[in-house]
């Protein structure tokens, strides 16, 4: 269960954005480095949860990860 210290980071993890580097290719959540394995099982939970979430609420039932994925997708 989230302290007050993790739950932040499980929030961060959990987040649909993420950091890109110089060539474009996704980073990893700097919070995810931070968290422990419940913490990180956490975050996982947390993301499914988002991600049924925003499709749930899409016209189209796509999530944010699902159209970032096919925005690059049609770009390529």
């Amino acid at each position: 269960m989230a302290t007050p210290e993790t739950e932040p980071l499980i929030e961060a993890a959990a987040g649909a954005f993420r950091e890109r580097d110089a060539r474009g290719a996704v980073r990893f959540a700097p919070a995810w480095w931070d968290l422990d394995d419940a913490g990180r099982r956490e975050a996982f939970a947390a993301a499914c949860v988002n991600r049924a979430i925003e499709a749930a609420l899409d016209p189209e039932g796509l999530s944010s990860t699902a159209r970032a994925v096919l925005a690059r997708l049609r770009r390529a």
